[in-house]
């Protein structure tokens, strides 16, 4: 025999069971619901009362599909850049023994800085970081944190996007020039308008790409098109063999001691700027599924091994073989990008620097959609915690045109940014080499001069010590050389 009585208080149903038990004793069991709704940030329904995350509105975290195929190609499409074709410009300064010694390390090193950071996308139970600034408001506190990755996360994103367009929009330039030598046209497109149509390309392809999981089969292409140029050039380089007078003794390249130790710094930035995309590995394992029994950190971690092997079999033989081929007759400025346009121009076949050039673009548009998504979301986080509600496909439009607009702008504006590679990635190359040690202690917390704590805060401070080093190099290179500083002429 039961009876319910229930009384409402404030914003509370209070629910009262009597139940009489076998001895004849009347229980009384109280059940409370509060029907009061507390404010989630986070939070809220959809019209079908579908409780939907913030997370669930941004594009790195919209779709959780991936697997470790699409982060096989998200890595490797923005893993494998053009500063790939600046590697044997520092065995000019290095050597053949120094050269490949420092290009190993750089190699391990920035692996095991990877494997701390997919590690650290779950490191609290139950809590995923799919972001590199999330990660470091947690290491380093709101404030700190935010001061730390905030401004080189946005600032090398955005960066590497401009460097795209430079280079995929003047690859296009070398491209029509190639096809149409003898065209009698009377008006061909300028810089200008060459880098308009990459950016227009490049925005095109964002606007069917609504996050980051959608651009897998963009990325697949980007990443075959890398390895692809790569492994074309190194093969065309052993198949045309030496350039003449070519000299492989660094002594002979740089005479004076002050210039040795400046091109030496030059050379370790060369090297360590070429490994990139640390910023966005976060980003990569965030779109994977993530259970109890099936990690993401299981199926990233194959992901990077399978896309770091082939890396390094573009990276060493392109470096080795192209300082085979050129020695010290590398340019300076552009790499084998440069050298295949100059040089090799006239002993290589109009199909085969096609294909290159080609090559080049496409993995430069694939590359911009994975670099631009990290800006997208920043600014659909601004949108969708103000207005608590994601952003309408209009909105996302708009950002994605307002973002290509200000990247042509400045890559328009400031055209030499390619001649500044050194500058620009110094500045943000502890966010690859000496953050994400730092981060690991401050997370992870091991005893103080335990081996794991002595390695990372060692290489840390390394890694942040490097980029010192990197950057002051290029200051002091770029003070005795000067620069041609063509605003708003690109050439």
């Amino acid at each position: 025999m039961g009876e319910m009585v229930r009384k409402q208080g404030e914003g509370a149903f209070e629910k009262r069971i009597h139940i009489m038990n076998d001895e004849g004793e009347i229980i009384s069991q109280g059940i409370v619901k509060n029907n009061s709704t507390t404010s989630q940030p986070d939070s809220t329904d959809d019209e079908n009362g579908t409780n939907q995350t913030l997370e669930d509105w941004l594009p790195i975290t919209r779709s959780r599909k991936g697997n470790s195929w699409t982060a096989t190609f998200h890595l490797l499409c923005s893993g494998i850049g053009i500063q790939t074709l600046s590697l044997p410009l520092a065995f000019v300064y290095l050597g053949w023994v120094w050269g490949i010694l420092c290009l190993c390390v750089a190699f391990v090193w920035q692996l095991y800085t990877i494997g701390l950071l997919v590690s650290l996308n779950e490191s609290v139970s139950g809590t995923r970081y799919s972001r590199y600034l999330q990660l470091s408001i947690v290491a380093f506190g709101d404030k700190l944190g935010k001061v730390f990755a905030l401004f080189p996360v946005m600032y090398l994103s955005t960066g590497t996007c401009v460097i795209f367009i430079i280079t995929g929009g003047g690859t296009m330039k070398l491209f029509y020039q190639l096809l149409c030598d003898d065209c009698s046209s009377k008006h061909p497109l300028t810089t200008t308008e060459w880098f308009l149509v990459f950016v227009c390309l490049a925005i095109l392809v964002s606007l069917f790409c609504r996050d980051l999981h959608s651009v897998a089969l963009v990325s697949f292409v980007g990443s075959l098109m890398a390895v692809g140029y790569c492994t074309t050039l190194w093969v065309l380089f052993v198949a045309k063999g030496r350039v003449n007078d070519a000299v492989y003794d660094p002594s002979e390249v740089v005479a004076s001691e002050a210039g040795r130790a400046r091109s030496i710094l030059n050379a370790l930035g060369i090297i360590a700027v070429a490994f990139r995309g640390h910023n966005v590995v976060l980003e990569i394992q965030g779109t994977m599924p993530s259970t109890p029994n099936r990690s993401s950190t299981k199926f990233m971690w194959k992901g990077v091994i399978a896309s770091y092997l082939i890396i390094a079999m573009c990276f060493f033989p392109l470096a080795i073989v192209g300082y085979w081929a050129f020695g010290n007759k590398i340019p300076v400025n552009g790499g084998l990008l440069r050298a295949l346009s100059t040089t090799l121009h006239h002993r290589t076949s109009k199909p085969v620097l096609g294909l290159i050039y080609v090559q080049v673009v496409i993995s430069c548009v694939a590359a911009f959609q994975i670099y631009s998504m990290v800006v997208y979301d920043n600014l659909e986080r601004a949108y969708a915690s103000r207005k608590n509600q994601e952003c309408s496909k209009l909105t996302r439009i708009g950002i994605r045109i307002l973002f290509g607009g200000l990247t042509f702008f400045i890559s328009v504006a400031f055209p030499f940014l390619q001649t500044l590679a050194l500058l620009i990635g110094g500045i943000a190359l502890h966010m690859t080499f000496g953050y994400p040690c730092l981060m690991w202690i401050a997370i992870k917390r091991p005893p103080v001069k335990s081996v794991s704590w002595c390695l990372n805060i060692g290489l840390g401070c390394l890694g942040v010590g490097l980029s010192v080093l990197v950057f002051v190099g290029a200051v002091w290179n770029l003070a005795c050389r000067g620069l041609d500083a063509n605003f708003f002429h690109p050439s």
